[in-house]
């Protein structure tokens, strides 16, 4: 009987660490790592994979993860323009709720507004080591900046990378000047463009042609030292190498600034990928995504639309693309990868947006959003993990700098339907705007058939009734929602030339190299 009694004791023993060890892993994989790389003015035909017919290779580290993941092909940013759109990625919110309807600048005093709750403080708060890495372009002063809003680390540039001058400038059109000389009206010339690493500028002005190697350098720290640290982590990764080219073109006469520019930033996907999958690749989501998309006006160094060219627009005159509604400007090539989790070489239609991180993550991690506010983020963790094909039953897409009131709400898409109350005033490559013009009724194309926007639908025919009924009546419903919610914030853009990032004042453009 005692070698029964020590059977059973051993057997018992023997289940409970089965059973611990099965309750921890399940603990684990509700805590998984994110990577949200957020790619600045990218074209939705950018990505390789979305264009295979083309046969272009920029992106052939996407194009693997595309082939390993799940290609998103209905996806759009928030806003078309910098500030507003990451605004809504990090709250969850339209910019008529967390105040941030447009961009802001080197001598902006605030930012996004404190009394905003972001994805990366919510996850802080639940035991993530959260950190940051390019562009940040929500306020850099003080209070505003990024760990002060949910990252224990940051490095980066506090706004776009050519909102300060350099002494070897990008990419740009119309070209921007170095550093030592007076540049025209397109490029800022008073200030040197800073590298922040938490709240202290270590380099001034940056050298944009090492800035790769230094983000890349940084991503791969965060991701080795992971378990040493011994709790999941975010990494929100915003490099912002299309907004102005980085990367000199090869000897091929064929080959650009922009191609170069976009290859640069695939092999910084491929670094960040494939350290991932050599840690903790089984239990961490990479989502590759934009913030807007491509700047029509800078001409040969602006991306690709794809054959979302917004043609009703361009033949009136004017851009399509970034700081409009047109598709070009908001519908941004996006890819999610986990492996074991995503299914590999899957394709998804479903209507989502930028503000949808906000929602999935939180979900997938198993954290609650505070109940004190509304959102308008969707849960897209169906979709990603079993291939659920149905998204949002609407979108609206805010006015972001070209025609009509910054942020406000008056283009709509529902289904294939996608409505526009106004329209125009966006500068396209060449210099022309554009009239800006009213629709009333709106204008109402049928994206299935037309995806270049070049025909609206007969405003006579049912179909045409019955959508611009549903539109009209959600977007009442959606305006009386946002008019009646206590917590819409108010962002602060007003400005002072001391609040610029300076390391030390006393030098001509606030010169200081090699501090870190």
């Amino acid at each position: 009987w005692r070698w029964m009694l020590m059977t059973v004791f051993l057997l018992f023993l023997f289940y409970l660490f089965i059973y611990i060890f099965k309750d921890f892993q399940e603990l684990t994989h509700q805590f998984p790592n994110f990577i949200i790389i957020l790619a600045d003015d990218i074209g939705w035909g950018d990505l390789d994979a979305n264009q295979a017919e083309q046969k272009t290779n920029n992106t052939p580290y996407l194009n693997v993860m595309a082939q390993q993941g799940l290609r998103l092909t209905d996806f759009h940013s928030p806003a078309s323009t910098c500030s507003p759109s990451r605004a809504a990625i990090l709250t969850g919110r339209y910019g008529l709720r967390n105040g941030v309807t447009h961009n802001f600048g080197v001598n902006s005093v605030a930012g996004l507004p404190l009394s905003e709750v972001t994805f990366p403080q919510l996850l802080q708060k639940a035991g993530y080591y959260t950190a940051m890495i390019g562009k940040w372009h929500l306020g850099h002063n003080g209070a505003y900046g990024p760990t002060n809003r949910g990252f224990d680390y940051y490095l980066g540039i506090p706004y776009s990378n050519d909102m300060g001058c350099t002494d070897i400038p990008g990419y740009n059109v119309p070209p921007c000047l170095p550093l030592k000389r007076r540049a025209h009206g397109g490029c800022y010339s008073k200030m040197g463009l800073p590298l922040i690493e938490n709240n202290t500028v270590v380099e001034q002005p940056l050298n944009l042609w090492t800035l790769t190697e230094k983000y890349i350098s940084a991503a791969l720290r965060i991701i080795h030292n992971a378990r040493e640290r011994g709790k999941p982590y975010l990494l929100y990764f915003a490099p912002a190498h299309m907004h102005v080219p980085l990367a000199p073109p090869l000897t091929d006469s064929t080959d650009s600034a922009y191609a170069a520019s976009l290859r640069e930033l695939d092999s910084l996907v491929g670094a960040v990928k494939t350290a991932s999958d050599e840690t903790d690749g089984d239990n961490s989501l990479i989502w590759f995504t934009g913030d807007n998309g491509p700047w029509e006006q800078k001409c040969q160094y602006a991306g690709s639309v794809g054959p979302f060219r917004g043609t009703w627009q361009t033949s009136k005159g004017g851009g399509s693309a970034k700081r409009t509604t047109w598709e070009g400007g908001h519908r941004v090539p996006t890819v999610a990868y986990w492996p074991g989790r995503i299914p590999a070489n899957t394709t998804s239609s479903a209507l989502l947006s930028g503000m949808d991180i906000f929602a999935t993550v939180l979900s997938l991690a198993g954290v609650e959003p505070p109940t004190d506010r509304r959102y308008d983020g969707f849960d897209a963790s169906n979709i990603l993990l079993h291939q659920e094909q149905r998204g949002r039953e609407f979108l609206f897409h805010p006015n972001s700098g070209a025609s009509g009131k910054f942020g406000d709400l008056q283009t709509a898409r529902t289904g294939k339907h996608k409505a526009f109350y106004i329209t125009g005033a966006a500068e396209a490559c060449g210099g022309g705007t554009g009239q800006q013009q009213l629709h009333d009724p709106p204008l109402i194309f049928d994206l299935d058939h037309d995806q270049a926007e070049d025909t609206p639908l007969e405003v006579d025919t049912p179909e045409y009734q019955d959508v611009a009924e549903r539109i009209a009546r959600r977007r009442e419903e959606l305006l009386w929602d946002i008019a009646s919610d206590q917590s819409v914030s108010t962002a602060d853009y007003s400005t002072d030339s001391s609040a610029a990032p300076c390391c030390d004042p006393t030098q001509p453009m606030c010169r200081c190299h090699t501090l870190r």
